[in-house]
């Protein structure tokens, strides 16, 4: 940027679009200091390099302006854990299901863990029974993105809203 630039000549664009075509550093530094901008090096690996007069504090103050709004509409995602157990009664698995839909309803994705405990683990089916209890009451709502899958000591299922 400005007196930085130590290329003999440059490629010569004003703010605008405007070329000024290849001149001398010299001449576009003065070109630079007649407008009150900045000379600012774009592609220095271009042959000859190519350089930019413009107001440089304004470029960055409106490149952190557009990073800042493309942060404000990220969206995200919020993952609510419910966990089950292989000898859960039936209400309390319909009280549950009432909160993961109330979950679900405000947009949150929904993961249901089945927890096997000793010897649960020589029947890991049990667990999947209770996923696939669950399932029906929520599927109204939701979306099964992760079908009922063993893992470790856990049986997982994973549940998103549906779009609306």
């Amino acid at each position: 940027m400005n007196d930085d630039i130590r290329v003999p000549e440059v490629r010569c664009n004003l703010d605008g679009g405007e070329s000024l075509g290849i001149i001398s550093t010299d001449e576009a530094m003065d070109k630079a200091n007649e407008l009150g901008l900045d000379l600012v090096l774009i592609a220095p690996q271009a042959k000859p390099p190519v350089a930019k007069i413009m107001d440089y504090g304004k470029f960055k103050y409106q490149e952190e302006k557009k990073l800042k709004e493309q942060r404000k509409n990220q969206v995200k995602i919020v993952v609510k854990e419910i966990k089950l157990s292989v000898k859960i009664a039936e209400n309390d698995v319909t009280y549950k299901v009432k909160h993961a839909r109330e979950f679900l309803e405000k947009g949150y994705h929904v993961k249901f863990r089945v927890f096997l405990k000793g010897r649960e683990m020589a029947h890991p089916e049990a667990a999947k029974e209770v996923l696939e209890q669950v399932w029906p009451m929520v599927e109204d709502i939701a979306t099964m993105e992760k079908p009922p899958k063993f893992e470790g000591r856990y049986y997982n299922m994973y549940v998103v809203p549906n779009k609306k």
